[in-house]
């Protein structure tokens, strides 16, 4: 027995067969779409909440920072090393020391990190024998020369002011001396007074380096 086409209330008359097929099209349209968006919605839920554990789950913050060196006992060593003794200096307690070693065998160095900027403190083991001491001077700074001197707690020192424009590193300022057989010179991406500060650190141990000598 034939099925009786419905009526449709707004036509007034039942569907054609053509009339029909797009309602079912379009209704079948809508349903894709409504899916679609439902899943689209889906899966953003599902991002955010992935992102959100990983943003509270994960441990956050900077890395702990390595442990200061131990200037006295890397001296000690190097020292033993070479049968010659190196500087400790002393110095602010809130400076940080970041690396105290022997490089080769004529130079000790010790790098501190005060407020800002570096600074090192290098000793030039037997360099003061040489022919031309502020050649080592020289080596170490990158060819620059004295731009005058210093006092500094009874000790004259060579002084270097280098202009930002002249210099290839962060090297700034740097000033150095004789110490007995020895040179020590002071620079870094630092100040006069900083510098200072660090010399008078080491005063007495190049008086004694001093005395050695004569």
């Amino acid at each position: 027995m034939a099925t009786t086409p419905r009526v449709v209330a707004e036509l007034g008359r039942p569907e054609t067969p053509q009339e029909t097929a797009d309602r079912k099209a379009a209704s079948s349209q809508a349903y894709r779409q409504s899916k679609t968006f439902r899943n689209l919605v889906t899966a953003l839920l599902v991002t955010v909440a992935i992102v959100a554990v990983v943003y509270f789950g994960v441990p956050r913050g900077s890395l702990p920072e390595p442990e200061p060196v131990d200037v006295a006992a890397a001296a000690e060593s190097a020292s033993a090393s070479i049968g010659h003794p190196v500087l400790v200096p002393t110095v602010p307690d809130s400076w940080r020391a970041n690396s105290a070693r022997l490089e080769g065998s004529s130079m000790w160095r010790v790098v501190y990190a005060p407020k800002t900027g570096y600074i090192r403190i290098a000793q030039g083991i037997g360099q003061s024998a040489d022919a031309d001491a502020d050649a080592w001077t020289s080596r170490v700074l990158g060819g620059f020369a004295p731009t005058g001197t210093v006092n500094i707690d009874g000790i004259e020192w060579d002084e270097y002011t280098i202009a930002s424009s002249a210099r290839s590193d962060t090297v700034s300022y740097a000033i150095s001396t004789d110490a007995g057989s020895d040179v020590v010179l002071i620079y870094g991406a630092t100040d006069a007074d900083t510098a200072a500060t660090a010399a008078e650190g080491v005063t007495d141990q190049i008086r004694d380096l001093r005395e050695e000598t004569r």
